[in-house]
């Protein structure tokens, strides 16, 4: 799985949590959250971009992700990420990378 950039989201007042209205999905060992088009996570008592650090292909991913295939469509930027099998697919030149 790729690598968390440890880049802090600063000027970030609102607190994530249960019932705080963004988009929230497991992601390995924490909570991300749905911000402003960005990913966001907590981390000792402050919150940090959940990002990839690098490019890291979804190998053998049968499943074509779309409105209405069943997975939480994560709005990511420009484009939608899907959470599958606790990691984030997100289409890329004909494959899924890994978020």
């Amino acid at each position: 799985m790729s690598a968390v950039l440890h880049q802090e989201h600063t000027d970030h007042t609102h607190a994530h949590g249960e019932g705080c209205g963004h988009v929230a999905f497991p992601h390995g060992d924490h909570v991300d959250y749905v911000h402003d088009g960005h990913i966001h996570r907590e981390h000792d008592g402050h919150f940090d971009e959940c990002e990839p650090a690098s490019h890291h292909t979804h190998d053998g991913h049968d499943h074509v992700h779309g409105e209405g295939c069943g997975h939480v469509a994560v709005p990511h930027g420009d484009h939608v990420d899907y959470v599958h099998d606790g990691c984030r697919h997100a289409v890329h030149e004909g494959h899924y990378d890994e978020h």
